[in-house]
């Protein structure tokens, strides 16, 4: 997988079709089986659809509708901005990418029981990063003895002009926002076209994410996949 632009997506889809999105029962769920082989998770994403499940067989949903944000639509609110302007954490981008996962396994989420991220799962997206195509935001604080520690963070995947995001999780209040907020600003400096946020959660919505028709975020879709996989690792520039 050496290439980047829409002739990887291209091959990647041929190789590893999915039932047409629209097919998804009122869940989302689309498919069922497979493995979660890097060539099949992106051809995947690029089929507008994803992995999740907490147990064999390995379940895939192309949800309708979808929470999609604009990076130009993105809603700050005054006492985050505030709280931003302190500068409270350092960022980074892709330096603890096995870190981040596993704390977003392990975070403990309301109304869940447990996780979907379990060790294949983390295995999977590992390598996905190994290839470039992952990439993880870091929030770190310093103790007293100027010991820097992981205290927020997300992950996702990229494809085109888009990224998909997976998880969150934050040991102190505000990491994990602060970092979300972050990456949606970096990514509209890198001419990004949407970030998925998958379905409707309170807190995403929050942000400006909104629910389209998985019709038009199959559109979006095929149009970001136009531009060219902004694929290794990141880090955050100055025009974010």
């Amino acid at each position: 997988m050496n290439r980047t632009g829409r002739a990887l997506i291209d091959e990647l889809v041929r190789a590893y079709p999915f039932p047409d999105p629209r097919r998804a029962d009122r869940r989302g769920l689309l498919a069922y089986g497979g493995d979660l082989a890097p060539e099949r998770l992106l051809a995947a994403y690029a089929q507008g659809v994803f992995p999740w499940y907490d147990d064999e067989p390995i379940l895939w949903y192309s949800p309708d509708p979808r929470l999609v944000l604009r990076p130009g639509e993105l809603h700050v609110g005054r006492s985050l901005r505030k709280r931003m302007r302190a500068r409270p954490f350092e960022l980074s981008m892709d330096l603890a990418f096995d870190a981040v996962i596993r704390a977003c396994a392990d975070a403990k989420r309301p109304g869940q029981p447990g996780t979907w991220i379990g060790r294949d799962m983390i295995e999977a997206y590992g390598r996905l990063h190994g290839l470039g195509f992952a990439h993880s935001v870091e929030a770190w604080e310093r103790d007293e003895a100027g010991e820097r520690r992981l205290v927020g963070g997300l992950y996702g995947v990229s494809l085109g002009r888009a990224f998909f995001g997976e998880s969150m999780f934050a040991k102190v209040e505000d990491a994990s926002k602060i970092a979300f907020v972050a990456l949606v600003h970096q990514v509209e400096g890198w001419g990004f076209d949407f970030v998925d946020c998958q379905v409707h959660t309170p807190h995403l919505a929050r942000f400006g994410a909104t629910e389209w028709r998985r019709s038009t975020f199959l559109r979006a879709l095929a149009s970001a996949l136009e531009g060219e996989t902004r694929r290794g690792s990141w880090v955050f520039s100055d025009d974010r």
